[in-house]
């Protein structure tokens, strides 16, 4: 143990002593809560309309209307034709076309039933879907709005009407940044933990110090954890951080146990600091561990399931998705933040989190050698 506290007094004082190091412990969390949730953070703001009216009728006046009261539409066109109206989805000045064709009003009177079209700008599928989501509760809107004005409202409702009210657990506000921030917090600690603990130790080769503790007494295993502990320190604090500025800057509710947390965290630590000791014994400069790790980083990142449910990906990406160890400390960080969940409902991430951390952990112990 002794030796130990000597290792960990030299790495710490190494750490602070690092001009880069202090900016990423401190600087990293501020910036990433501060500007990646917000960039993450999916909510459709603005919806630029454009019109295509060849009825110009009241009832497609009145329709047209309802769409520009709502606060996320802005009609910015009338256009004469489809080709022009087209032409501003091209231009990227809109994101969606209403057409009405003509005769939308007679038909809509003599007929019981008429047409519009919706042309929508889907080069981004979730926003598309939720254009489309709104242009259709507005329609269906107005088009009850027409059948209590024109034919009267049913005096009798049959007893055999289902009533559904939407209540919504864990996010009541759908506020898309209490989804992001959980996510934005793993990724964080992955950072921390992958790039630092390897960046540590390749930093001993550039410099030529590996070799002088190469040929001291120290035993392997103390080497190991006097160079993993200071960053496992680091990466929990980073999260306290994170957790900190994600409660006072987007009030996200902490629902479940801090202590459920942070443990789970320390056994993620394990296998992320453990891939990156295995990537700096592989590598011999602090370039080659950075373009490493940020390839495994996207990877994990992307099938991690911080922007799309990892449910939604074919059935062979979900099974290579149980050796991505960020897959499961996504999960845990937002099932305990936001809905509350203990650490028997965590049992299958923790295994998992186990497994992957003292493999990767072993590997690096193995790959490395203490040789004079």
């Amino acid at each position: 143990m002794r030796t130990i506290r000597y290792i960990l007094q030299k790495e710490f004082r190494q750490i602070f002593r690092n001009k880069t190091m202090l900016p990423m412990i401190f600087m990293v969390p501020i910036m990433q809560m501060l500007l990646l949730v917000f960039a993450a953070t999916y909510d459709i703001k603005r919806i630029d309309l454009v019109v295509v009216d060849h009825d110009l009728s009241s009832t497609s006046r009145e329709l047209i209307a309802k769409f520009d009261g709502i606060p996320f539409f802005n009609v910015v066109k009338l256009e004469q034709s489809e080709k022009l109206a087209e032409a501003n989805l091209l231009k990227d000045e809109g994101d969606a076309v209403l057409i009405f064709p003509t005769n939308f009003e007679r038909n809509l009177i003599r007929d019981d039933k008429t047409q519009v079209q919706l042309l929508i700008n889907a080069i981004e599928s979730n926003s598309a879907q939720l254009i489309f989501s709104y242009s259709s509760n507005i329609i269906a809107g107005y088009n009850k709005h027409i059948i209590a004005e024109w034919k009267g409202i049913p005096e009798f409702t049959p007893p055999s009407q289902v009533k559904i009210s939407e209540n919504y657990w864990y996010n009541p506000e759908l506020d898309y940044k209490w989804f992001m921030a959980p996510g934005i917090l793993a990724v964080l600690v992955t950072v921390i933990g992958m790039f630092m603990s390897g960046m540590n130790l390749v930093r001993e080769k550039e410099i030529g110090t590996i070799e002088q503790l190469n040929v001291t007494p120290v035993k392997k295993y103390q080497f190991i954890i006097g160079k993993l502990v200071p960053f496992w320190v680091i990466g929990l604090f980073d999260l306290a951080f994170g957790l900190t500025i994600a409660w006072l800057v987007f009030d996200l509710p902490i629902v479940g146990s801090l202590f459920t947390l942070f443990f789970m965290a320390g056994i993620y630590l394990i296998s992320v600091l453990g891939l990156g000791l295995f990537i700096s014994t592989v590598t011999d400069t602090q370039q080659q561990v950075m373009f490493v790790a940020f390839f495994f980083m996207m990877i994990f990142i992307l099938m991690g399931g911080i922007f799309t449910p990892v449910e939604s990906m074919p059935v062979w990406a979900q099974k290579i998705d149980h050796l991505n160890p960020i897959y499961y400390f996504m999960r845990i960080m937002r099932m305990v933040v936001l809905k509350g969940s203990g650490f028997f409902d965590l049992l299958k991430e923790f295994i998992a989190l186990l497994i992957l951390g003292i493999t990767f952990l072993s590997l690096a112990i193995w790959r490395y050698r203490k040789t004079a």
